[in-house]
Parts: structure tokens; C-alpha cells; sequence
């Protein structure tokens, strides 16, 4: 097992067995377990395991991956088959997919959380990317295209 595979192991372990409440918790608890992790690191974990904070009981968020989230497969596996076109205006980006497939496509661009990206509306086989300025909207595209290209 490499040790990036350890040490998201290991993060999901954490998780499940403690209320993890901040990434800086969370990086303490790696380097109890043998992990020298940066807080950059720990965010991107958190990203590729597709954790979201829910809030407790008390208020007070914690890391979890939900149920729902767990099947959406990463943007990287839909994109190649179901990616049709994209056109962008202004600070929007129209993506065009296979039927049926904007809906799995969005969700799997909200999950990115990419800077640029305000979010994602999508319909059956057309998705609005609503970016946060005109100039961003060619980078989005080209970001998309090239993983739609493998």
C-alpha cells in the first residue's frame, strides 16, 4: 500500500471512529499515527475522499463522507464517456453530455471545488457552469476538455 493510500486510509479511520472538527485536528491525529502530514495535505485528503463537514448536535461541524456522496465517481471516470461539448459566454459554460449524463457530471464538478467555479445547475444532458468571472470560463473549459480527453 503506498503511503498516500496508508494515510487516506488512515484519515477515513480517523473519521469514523472520532468527531473530527477541524483539518488541523485532523493533521494532529496523522502525526499521533505515524503520518508527517501538512495542513496542504490534509485539505487535498479531504478533497479526494470527498469529505464534507455536517454539523452535530452541539453545532459544531465534523468531517464525515455521507452515504449519498460515497457512489459519485470521480469527475476523471465520467467525463471520457459522457462529455459531449462545451461552449462558454460570458461567466458561463454551457457542457453539453450523453443523456443522462449532466446530473452525475455536475455533482462530480461540484465535488471538484475548483476555485473558479460559483456551481453547477444541470437538466438531463446539458449542465450550467456559472464561473466566478468571464475571464475563468476558457480555463474551466480547457480543464474540462482535457479530462474528457483521458
Amino acid at each position: 500500500m503506498s503511503s498516500k493510500n496508508a494515510r487516506q486510509a488512515a484519515v477515513l479511520d480517523v473519521i469514523q471512529t472520532r468527531r473530527v472538527t477541524s483539518q488541523d485536528q485532523l493533521r494532529k491525529l496523522l502525526e499521533k499515527a505515524g503520518f508527517a502530514v501538512t495542513q496542504a495535505t490534509v485539505s487535498r485528503d479531504i478533497r479526494e475522499l470527498r469529505l464534507v463537514k455536517v454539523p452535530g448536535a452541539e453545532g459544531v461541524g465534523h468531517y464525515t463522507l455521507p452515504e449519498e456522496w460515497e457512489s459519485t465517481p470521480p469527475l476523471q471516470n465520467l467525463l471520457p464517456s459522457l462529455y459531449a461539448s462545451a461552449v462558454g459566454t460570458g461567466n458561463l459554460l454551457v457542457v453539453r453530455t450523453m443523456t443522462g449524463g449532466a446530473q452525475p457530471v455536475a455533482l462530480a464538478i461540484d465535488w471538484e471545488d475548483w476555485p473558479e467555479v460559483l456551481g453547477t445547475i444541470a437538466g438531463d444532458d446539458t449542465i450550467l457552469v456559472i464561473c466566478r468571472e468571464p475571464d475563468q470560463v476558457p480555463k474551466v473549459q480547457r480543464r474540462i476538455e482535457d479530462i474528457a480527453e483521458g
